[in-house]
């Protein structure tokens, strides 16, 4: 969660999401985020196990991992059941005071 805590960082992961695989330059391309900045959020997303990188020539590709989110993931669905049984409480409620 640390990871994705950060704006710029959690933008810098959905621009890798949403691509196949995306190199530093075109992070940096139209970010307004610096090649260096893009590079530190790069290195802390990976370090958090949500992406990878494959070095390719001069440049390194980098491509989510999805297996990383699991922990995330987790915690929510823990989380879900007790939000799942408070809307239900709710309902009930709702429907009591107005049938």
């Amino acid at each position: 969660m640390r990871a994705l805590a950060d704006p710029t960082r959690r933008a810098v992961f959905e621009r890798v999401v949403g691509s196949d695989e995306i190199t530093v330059v075109e992070l940096t391309r139209g970010s307004g985020v610096t090649q260096g900045a893009i590079s530190q959020h790069l290195k802390a997303l990976k370090q958090a196990g949500l992406v990878t990188e494959r070095p390719e020539g001069r440049n390194v590709y980098y491509r989510a991992q999805p297996q990383g989110l699991a922990p995330l993931a987790d915690w929510m669905n823990h989380y879900g059941a007790f939000w799942r049984k408070r809307f239900a409480n709710l309902r009930t409620l709702l429907e009591e005071i107005d049938p």
